[in-house]
């Protein structure tokens, strides 16, 4: 994986922050995946900096008073996606991905209870993400850019994109038949890449016909507490 803090290096300047008077800044850490609130800490110039040279979140000790990589005796390090500042200047927005618990009890987040957590750990799929696909997906509808599968798909009307989709479908039986009757790595990662498939190509008739995926999440939810 790329290290994202080079990127966000050049997203974030060290010398726009509105550091306090005692030079710290409350810096926030969202999970990457979904946007999990995980901790609440402090950094200072020495923290930001180190954060954005090794892509490891850094903080300020205030009860040390020195530098503290996150995870440096834990071992569960946040590794750092993208870091930005607040409108006023003098807070910082983390995002990152974690290697394990982030709160020192063994919670993913420091606003989880201790005995709610096993339970959201195993049950965490990341499905956040699909926000940026849906977002990409509709770009793609609305700016229609050339060499673009997506485009193409969406230039061929409901029919071209409704008929991929129960192609992706049949793949997906397919694959799970297969799977079924003798079950092994490369079976489980066909099956993977074909339900892959079948969402992409859900998604794109989503958008084909202006229907928002957050309406669909709606009606799931609906269902859910039916």
């Amino acid at each position: 994986m790329a290290q994202p803090g080079r990127e966000t290096a050049r997203q974030l300047d060290p010398g726009a922050v509105r550091w306090g008077p005692d030079g710290l800044v409350p810096a926030m850490v969202q999970d990457v995946a979904d946007g999990r609130v995980l901790m609440l800490a402090w950094q200072d110039r020495e923290a930001l900096d180190a954060t954005l040279t090794t892509s490891e979140v850094h903080f300020h000790s205030r009860s040390r008073d020195r530098l503290w990589r996150k995870g440096e005796t834990s071992g569960n390090v946040l590794r750092l996606v993208s870091a930005r500042l607040d409108c006023d200047g003098d807070a910082i927005l983390i995002t990152a991905e974690p290697t394990g618990p982030t709160c020192h009890t063994g919670t993913r987040s420091c606003f989880d209870e201790v005995e709610a957590e096993p339970e959201r750990v195993a049950t965490f799929q990341g499905f956040a993400w699909l926000e940026t696909l849906w977002s990409t997906i509709a770009d793609r509808a609305s700016a229609r850019p050339e060499g673009s599968y997506t485009t193409r798909l969406l230039n061929g009307g409901v029919d071209a994109v409704a008929r991929k989709v129960a192609e992706e479908a049949t793949e997906v039986v397919l694959a799970a038949k297969d799977d079924a009757a003798a079950p092994s790595d490369a079976t489980r990662v066909t099956l993977a890449c074909e339900l892959a498939d079948l969402l992409y190509h859900a998604l794109v008739l989503a958008a084909e016909r202006d229907t928002s995926p957050a309406v669909v999440v709606d009606e799931l939810r609906r269902r859910h507490s039916g």
